[in-house]
């Protein structure tokens, strides 16, 4: 690559560089060391010194110098990571500078027009470096992190750090480079080198850890393996850094539910530090002040905000987004607001000398800011902003709104075709008169809220404080809950931009049919099904119609247990729209990744509780030292929010919090659930104790001042005899004893355990899938381990650097465990390249020549998209794991006839045509010891002949277990195929396996031999087609079709009647040595090439082109002129149509071959499975380029 000019005093300093090449004006030299052949102590030195000293740590190895005769001056002007590389460069000054150098007089001429084009240069190649980072050494760390490692140049280096890895007890001091998708480390100290390249969908867990030794570390975890870096400048940096690459590798490829193609990160080479920085900051921005998930985070100010509540300014920050500013606190006040800019009515400058601004808001007071440091700029900004907030239909509603405090009408967007009362009103009106104790406490509730409301505000824009948070714990009165759950959740900003979008959605969705609303169905009379209001039509309609809208608006998420018993508590205090909106809050904010296939947000709550169980909940981890009792029972706690375990009356106590602190306030009250129960869990003996003390518990939670009637109460039988628990007491004991526990600490434990849980899926996945195929193979447990990883390696590679790629729709972990994962046609190719198990000397011989290994690479690429097509049997362009494994086992363990039949098979069509209905219908059913019956279930595409076409998950449609049964009882009933039911092959086919079965033995030590066992057996062939055909021309009738043969008999090479000079003794092995070998042209083997058929045209009667020969398989076949009919059921029709001269059956070859013993016995050789995995993990990333 083209560097800056940069001025070098010495040429040869300290000796590190030796020249290459040099003219009159550059020099091109190498790095000692590098190159060369040498490893001598100076090379040592120069790498020990290129990797610890930041002066010289990312020169390559390569570099051209720009000098004048005149001058002792010299420039750097290229570097290069190989000498090919760098030789280019020196190529291009050679053609286009040398000769117009000569024109200029000066040499300080000649520097500067250099200079200038070498700059104009970078300048075009320039583009897409990160701001952030110095070019030119961001530049040289890309191009030593492509040399050192080797992979694709589309991988995106997003910066590199210097630190120590440490091995057992010795640091390594050297470079971590950190990429789109890799880990990467390298260290090289006087001779040791270590080179570490860890892609992220394989880290399990990243934390910073301390210790005795090491003071503070990261520790990653790759495929149960921890690795720790230390001594970083700037640790934090780097650890979130790498958190977020890992976050965003794992949401990518795993979980493409919630990746959506225009995520802001979508683009995987466009990928910065700074893009990665500022998505964090905009996620941090969104989670904390509950905005949309299309809002980013602009400006940032600090600032003081006067508090006319407190007569005081309290310090803070502002933080603008497109239609919000947003306030939040920093001095420990707790005090935050939110003002939609479609409500800012104008926008004033107070006080110049205090940099003061004031924001009035529609029907409230303003809002005073001071010291803002660039206070005209914000107040500009926040004009600009409002111009262009505001809509015409929200104008056209504020325009008919009174200015007042009270903001229960600001809910727009209401239609007449929904319910627009909550069911609570309708089935439970709050009745004022009544004086019950408990009714004049909910009196006293909401005088408590009206105050608040007078001091702090109402709607957007109030202030929430520490009294908010006292008031909510306390509990929201019933009349006031849906309104603040809708101004706690952001919900009323979601609704206020939307107006009209669900009576829209529902006109689009109501009425049709798909899998959702088949759920949807199942589960409506399951919902609260004690409440008065879910026992009418009138609830379970408006239930049906917000669960249908949500499931028609995110169809990535559609419908999940759980959300009909949410919407079911939403619906009773919320109108219809308000409820849906709640909704999209809770499953697209509030609650990220919970109600989707695989619940994986609720998984990660989970971990994040046994977190904090540990560091809360000593004594109980020193009793139970597995924690994973508590994360299976508390799934139902944070899925249902405990609405499916604490009485209705309780619940919505915990969903108030809830809507006001996220998820902490569900986990600190599942940890003041265990503290409570504390003593009893300590005495227990199993589970079943445990879950009986914590049922008991549940039932014994009341709620003393609910003004609930008893007929909505869910009470559970007679509780006077036994003590009782106050929802409200429960609540406070967990903000006091577990209010500490901050935002931001939970946001971090999620983001640290999501890798843990992601990872644990996919392992158990895994092993369901090798313990299904484990009985199937022969390969050892880790192998299948090691190929599986392979197999799915293989998968993520061509997801890495292209999101719009149509293997990334492949994963699926809705489907059966066997279908998660699935290679397309040229994923399959690649690698069933990288693990053909013959010919040895393409994987491991470097020297091999080119011209012979490129003819073996277009081969084996030909074979293996015909294996493609054998396993592909549904013609759905997909192979999964086990139809991959199976294939593989034929050919690394199968016995010598399933190998033959294996490599038959893949020649019996010619490249890129389909199989016959009866050659996939016989494929499919063959026993072990002919093909694989591993490969049957899949090799299955026919519909009333027992071949199933489509597996029943492979849709989107209902799961059908009568399909299921189905396919299975084909299976079992499918007759047992035999070598009979394979199709002759015709010549242009035979012609293909022998250079197959050529190049599978090119390379091999016996190699002389094998080649001239393939010729006799060819020669063999071919006579004895010859003679069947004469004997068929000759017969003056036709035996029958009823005639039975024998299909395998070994046949005696000398009684063949062959014509003069064509019997297999004149291919001797001595005669063969002298024969040019090459896998186009063996020795002896002329007569079988395409272009010299062993047969004349005379020898060939034109009215039988396609008739197959009675030469079987045994000398009293040659005695018998019978014929074997050209339509034989199941016969392979040739595809070279008339001018066909021969065909071979699968028996004629296969008993041709079993006399050949040097053939069998390299048949039967025992594979390197291991040697072959190995070269298949190291050239899987290089095979990409």
């Amino acid at each position: 690559m083209w560097l800056r000019p940069e001025e070098v005093l010495l040429k040869n300093a300290l000796k590190l560089w030796a020249t290459e090449k040099s003219n009159d004006y550059f020099v091109l030299q190498r790095r000692r060391g590098y190159g060369g052949g040498s490893r001598a102590l100076t090379g040592l030195l120069v790498g020990t010194l290129d990797t610890v000293l930041d002066s010289t740590a990312k020169v390559a190895p390569y570099r051209i110098l720009h000098q004048t005769p005149d001058s002792q001056v010299y420039w750097t002007v290229a570097c290069g990571a190989s000498l090919e590389e760098i030789s280019q460069h020196w190529d291009w000054l050679q053609n286009n500078i040398m000769r117009t150098l000569s024109v200029f007089d000066s040499g300080d001429d000649i520097t500067s027009f250099v200079q200038g084009k070498i700059r104009g240069l970078i300048a075009e190649e320039g583009k897409g470096v990160s701001d952030s980072e110095d070019q030119e050494r961001f530049r040289e760390a890309v191009l030593r992190f492509q040399h050192l490692f080797g992979l694709p140049r589309q991988e995106k280096l997003v910066t590199y750090y210097s630190c120590s890895y440490w091995r057992g007890r010795v640091p390594n001091q050297g470079w971590m480079y950190l990429s789109t998708h890799f880990l990467c480390f390298y260290s090289y100290l006087l001779g040791n080198e270590v080179k570490l390249a860890f892609p992220w969908d394989e880290v399990s867990r990243l934390d910073r850890t301390s210790s005795v030794l090491l003071t503070e570390s990261i520790r990653v975890c790759v495929r149960g393996q921890d690795h720790h870096f230390s001594m970083l400048l700037h640790l934090q940096q780097t650890y979130l850094l790498m958190q977020q690459l890992a976050d965003y590798a794992i949401t990518r490829l795993f979980d493409k539910e919630t990746f959506s193609a225009d995520h802001p990160l979508a683009q995987p080479l466009n990928i910065t530090q700074r893009a990665l920085e500022v998505h964090a900051r905009n996620q941090a921005f969104r989670a904390f002040f509950r905005l949309p998930c299309e809002e980013n985070l602009c400006e940032v100010y600090e600032s003081f905000l006067w508090v006319p509540f407190g007569h005081h300014n309290t310090l803070g920050k502002i933080c603008v987004s497109e239609r919000y500013l947003c306030f939040a606190s920093q001095d420990g006040s707790q005090c935050h607001i939110i003002l939609p800019l479609r409500e800012v009515v104008a926008v004033e400058l107070v006080d110049p000398s205090s940099r003061a601004l004031s924001v009035c808001v529609r029907g409230k007071r303003p809002f005073r800011f001071s010291e803002v440091r660039d206070f005209e700029r914000l107040a500009a900004t926040i004009r600009r902003k409002c111009m262009t907030t505001v809509s015409p239909q929200h104008a056209s509603t504020l325009s008919q709104m009174p200015l007042c405090d009270d903001e229960e009408e600001m809910m727009v967007g209401q239609s007449k075709a929904v319910s627009t009362e909550a069911l609570m009103n309708a089935f439970h009106p709050h009745d004022t008169e009544n004086l019950d104790p408990k009714m004049v406490k909910e009196q006293m509730k909401e005088q408590l809220w009206k105050i608040h409301f007078s001091e702090y505000g109402r709607g957007s824009g109030m202030f929430c404080t520490k009294k908010t948070r006292d008031l909510v714990v306390r509990g929201v009165p019933e009349t006031l809950r849906g309104e603040l759950w809708m101004l706690f959740s952001g919900a009323v900003n979601d609704m206020a931009v939307h107006p009209g979008y669900y009576t829209s959605l529902l006109e689009e969705c109501m009425g049709t049919s798909s899998l959702a609303s088949d759920e949807i169905e199942r589960d409506l009379h399951r919902s609260l099904p004690e409440h008065p209001a879910f026992q009418t039509d009138t609830g379970i309609s408006a239930l049906r119609r917000v669960l249908t809208a949500y499931a028609y608006r995110n169809p990535k998420i559609g419908y999940c247990q759980a959300m009909n018993i949410l919407t079911s508590v939403l619906l009773l205090y919320a109108k219809e729209e308000e409820a849906f909106w709640l909704l999209v809050a809770v499953c697209e904010r509030m609650l990220p990744d919970y109600f989707n296939r695989r619940i994986i947000g609720a998984l990660v709550d989970q971990a994040v509780f046994e977190e904090l169980i540990r560091d809360h909940l000593t004594q109980l981890t020193d009793h139970m030292t597995d924690l994973s009792f508590f994360s299976s029972v508390s799934l139902s706690w944070f899925l249902t929010l405990f609405i499916s375990v604490l009485p209705i009356e309780s619940a919505v106590n915990v969903v108030d919090c809830f809507f006001y602190d996220g998820i902490r306030a569900a986990l600190q009250l599942a940890l003041a659930v265990l503290n409570h129960n504390m003593d009893g869990l300590l005495c227990c003996h199993d589970d079943a104790e445990a879950v009986t003390i914590l049922n008991r518990f549940f039932d014994s939670v009341t709620n003393k001042d609910s003004p609930l009637p008893a007929t909505v109460q869910q009470a559970t039988g007679d509780r006077s005899a036994r003590p009782t628990v106050d929802i409200t007491e429960l609540i406070r004991e967990a903000y006091e004893n577990f209010g500490h526990i901050q935002w931001e600490e939970v946001e971090s434990m999620r983001k640290r355990n999501k890798l843990y849980v992601v990872q644990t899926l996919e392992e158990t996945t895994k092993q369901n899938v090798l313990r299904v195929i484990a009985q199937d193979v022969k390969f050892s447990a880790p192998q299948l381990d090691e190929f599986y990883l392979l197999f799915k390696r293989q998968h993520f590679i061509s997801c890495y650097w292209n999101v719009s790629s149509p293997t990334q729709q492949n994963h699926d972990p809705s489907l059966p465990y066997l279908d998660q994962y699935q290679l397309g046609h040229a994923q399959f190719c690649s690698l069933f390249n990288l693990l053909w198990p013959w010919n040895a000397s393409r994987h491991l011989n470097t020297h091999t020549h080119s011209h012979t290994h490129a003819h073996t690479h277009s081969h084996l690429h030909t074979l293996a998209r015909s294996a493609f097509r054998l396993a592909d049997q549904n013609e759905d362009g997909l192979v999964n794991f086990k139809e991959f494994i199976c294939a593989l086992d034929i050919l690394y363990n199968g016995s010598f006839t399933e190998k033959l039949k294996f490599l038959f098979k893949l020649h019996v069509l010619p490249a890129g045509t389909r199989l016959p209905k009866a050659f996939r219908s016989s494929a499919c059913t063959q026993p072990a010891e002919d093909f694989s019956p591993s490969l049957s279930p899949r090799f299955s595409d026919c519909g009333d002949d027992g071949v199933i076409r489509k597996s029943p998950e492979r849709g989107r449609g209902k799961f059908d277990l009568q399909e299921y049964l189905k396919q299975w009882q084909d299976e079992l009933q499918k007759k047992e195929d035999n070598i009979k039911h394979l199709p002759r092959i015709n010549q242009t086919q035979f012609v293909r396996l022998s250079k197959t079965l050529y190049s599978v033995f090119h390379g091999d030590e016996e190699e002389e031999e094998l080649y001239c066992a393939v010729t006799r057996v060819t020669s063999l062939l071919l006579r004895m087609e010859e003679v069947g055909r004469k004997l068929q021309d000759n017969s003056p009738t036709k035996t029958p079709p009823t005639t039975t043969q024998s299909p395998i008999l070994t046949p005696e090479p000398e009684q063949s009647p062959a014509p003069a000079g064509h019997t297999p003794e004149t291919c001797a092995p001595s005669q063969c040595e002298s024969t040019p070998k090459t896998p186009d042209s063996p020795p002896g083997c002329s007569k079988i090439s395409p272009d010299h058929p062993d047969t004349s045209p005379s020898d060939t009667n034109p009215t039988s082109t396609a008739t197959s020969s009675p030469t079987g398989t045994n000398s009293s076949a040659l005695d018998t002129p019978s014929d074997t009919p050209s339509d034989t059921p199941g016969e392979l029709p040739s595809p070279s149509g008339v001018g066909v001269e021969w065909s071979f059956s699968f028996e004629q070859i296969l008993a041709s071959l079993l006399n050949e013993p040097t053939v069998v016995r390299f048949c039967e050789r025992t594979v390197d499975t291991n040697k072959f995995i190995e070269y298949a993990r190291n050239a899987q990333l290089r095979d990409t380029h």
